[in-house]
Parts: structure tokens; C-alpha cells; sequence
């Protein structure tokens, strides 16, 4: 038995002292130091103590499109960190390129009885309708952060997507752009659409304007993404661009400059979702920070009260973005330069 406590203190990260003086239900132990010890004696099958019994613990799918964009990984660490205080352990389920899908995973959670499901960045409908119906059925615990599609009926946590499309049009405008083109996901894509929502509110000159539709470009979130379409809006002589991702800002001033245009000089970019390293690039990026701690939290809440057997609301919860300004903007010259494909 003692070398099993070694064992569970080493993977707690605490002493043996430790997780004896938890066993025993001693005080002075913090709540993350004996979710952890907890959360140990669960993966090497001890038994918890007795209080602590009807704790809910087990396993929670933290299912993912891909970890190529810097922002799922972010969220899947700020949910992690909150599920471990919980006793919970995390199985990070993605995306991969040799075929293995979100719905083979949840078939694979779904056979070890998983305590919660947490999609990042995809969609309830990603489960397919045959797995989503036992989903529902079983009624195991459900939250969605930044959903791709509506979901609408189950635990939502977003950030504001319309009020960070209207922060960076408000820096824009401030500094004189007018001609501001937008760079968003594929079409369908709901945190697309709705930055799209708040663009046409802003550049439209009234309900008969369609003017707009040719400075928005739908793309694969990708830095080839965002270079393809700025090469196309360069040529409308836009003088800012909005995208909707920092990929895709990356991609974009990336091509502006292959092309000869200066940033923040000739151009303006800002990205979404602060990214690790954004304020390090050439030049830094202004972007619009997401809450992602915040975000993570409220998702461990939801999840939590779910397990607990509470109804949670199944209104989406969404949190206040933070415009966040570096380099990559400034003034707008009084001449828009304009790009010839030609030339």
C-alpha cells in the first residue's frame, strides 16, 4: 500500500504526509491540493475516503477541431485546469488527417460512460445524428465554447463575436479608414456570420447598399487563407482589414507585403483571439483578445452543475472581447493604394 501512496503523491504532486492527511480527511488541506490527491487515487483505483465518495469523479472528452490554431489549445488548458480542481481527468479528443473524426471519438467516449463532453470550436451536430440522439438520450452532461453552429437547447459559452467585430471597426474608423475590408471563415461558420452582422451595420449606407459584399471574403482558417484573400481585396483599394482569426491576419499581411504594401503604412490589420507570440511578429498585431480564462471557467461551471444534476441555462453566455492595439494599425493615408494583378 505505501508504495501506491508514493505513487499517488508523485502523480498529486505532494508528499506522502500529504495524501495520508487527505485519506484521513485532516484540515488544513486546500481544496486544489485534495482534488488533485483525489484525482490520483482515482487513476491508480483506490478508494477515496468516504466523505468524498459521492464526488463525481471520472473522465470528461474535450473534443476539438485541430490544435493548428493557437486559440484551441488555450482553451482546451483554461478547461483542464478547472476539471483536474474538480477530480476530473481530461481525455483531449482532435481532429486528425488520416480520417479519425469528432463522432469516432464520441463513440469511444460514450463507451466509457464519460462524466461531460466539452466541445471547443466545433458543433453538437459534429456527433453525427445517431450519437447525438444517444447523447440525449443518456443525458450526459454537454457544454460548447464557441460553437461553430447554433446548438440551440444546450449549455453555451462564446465569446461576443458582434461586439468584437464593432471594437475593431471603431479603431479603424478612428483612425480615418473608410474602405475596410473583412476576412472570415467558411460560410456557415456562426462566429463568422455573426462579425459579419456587425460590419454590415457599420459600412452599410442604407438597407438598398450592397456595396460591402465585394470587401468580404469567406476562407479556410489558415495564413493561405488570409493571403488569398487579401491578394483580392488589395485590388479594391481597402486600406484596413478585419479578420477573423490571427492566422488569417498573419497570412494577410504577409501577402500585402509580398506585394509591396507597408503595414501599418499602406495597410491596416487586425486579427482575433490574440494568439501566443502576437505581440512579437513583425509588426506586432493589433487583435481582439478573447476571455479565455473566463471562458474556461464558465465552461467548468456549467459542466459541473450538470454533473451535479442541476438544470443549466440554455441561453448562450457571452463574454466581453478586449480590443487590443499594437502595431499593425495606423493612420490612413489620404490615398488608398491599389493593387494591380497585372502589374
Amino acid at each position: 500500500m505505501t508504495k501506491r501512496l508514493v505513487d499517488v503523491a508523485a502523480f498529486a504532486g505532494v508528499s506522502v504526509a500529504t495524501v495520508r492527511r487527505v485519506l484521513g480527511d485532516k484540515p488544513g488541506i486546500s481544496p486544489a491540493t485534495r482534488a488533485a490527491v483525489l484525482t490520483a487515487l482515482d487513476v491508480f483505483g483506490l478508494d477515496r475516503p468516504v466523505k468524498f465518495r459521492g464526488v463525481k469523479g471520472g473522465l470528461v472528452g474535450l473534443v476539438v477541431p485541430d490544435l493548428q490554431n493557437p486559440i484551441f489549445p488555450a482553451l482546451v488548458e483554461a478547461v483542464s485546469i478547472g476539471l483536474v480542481k474538480l477530480g476530473l481527468m481530461t481525455a483531449l479528443c482532435t481532429r486528425t488527417a488520416d480520417g479519425v473524426s469528432e463522432a469516432n471519438y464520441i463513440e469511444l467516449l460514450l463507451r466509457r460512460d464519460v462524466a461531460g463532453i466539452v466541445f471547443i470550436g466545433g458543433s453538437y451536430a459534429d456527433a453525427g445524428p445517431e450519437y447525438g440522439r444517444e447523447l440525449r438520450e443518456r443525458g450526459i452532461p454537454i457544454v460548447l465554447v464557441n460553437a461553430a453552429d447554433e446548438n440551440e437547447g444546450v449549455a453555451r459559452v462564446a465569446v461576443d463575436d458582434e461586439a468584437a467585430a464593432e471594437q475593431a471597426l471603431a479603431h479603424l474608423t478612428s483612425l480615418g479608414h473608410t474602405r475596410i475590408g473583412l476576412i472570415l471563415g467558411p460560410q456557415g461558420h456562426v462566429p463568422s456570420a455573426r462579425k459579419l452582422g456587425a460590419f454590415v451595420r457599420h459600412v452599410r449606407s442604407g438597407p438598398e447598399d450592397q456595396s460591402w459584399r465585394e470587401r468580404v471574403a469567406h476562407v479556410p482558417f489558415s495564413m493561405e487563407g488570409g493571403g488569398a484573400a487579401m491578394s483580392r481585396l488589395l485590388g479594391l483599394g481597402v486600406t484596413a482589414v478585419v479578420c477573423a482569426s490571427d492566422a488569417l491576419a498573419l497570412g494577410a499581411i504577409r501577402a500585402a507585403r509580398r506585394r509591396g504594401f507597408a503595414v501599418p503604412g499602406d495597410l491596416s490589420v487586425i486579427g482575433f483571439d490574440d494568439s501566443t507570440y502576437m505581440s512579437v511578429v513583425e509588426a506586432p498585431l493589433t487583435t481582439i483578445r478573447q476571455p479565455v480564462r473566463a471562458m474556461g471557467a464558465a465552461a467548468v461551471e456549467l459542466l459541473e452543475t450538470q454533473i451535479n444534476g442541476q438544470a443549466v441555462p440554455t441561453e448562450e453566455l457571452l463574454l466581453e472581447p478586449q480590443l487590443i492595439v499594437r502595431g499593425s494599425t495606423g493612420p490612413c493615408r489620404q490615398r488608398a493604394r491599389i493593387f494591380d494583378p497585372q502589374s
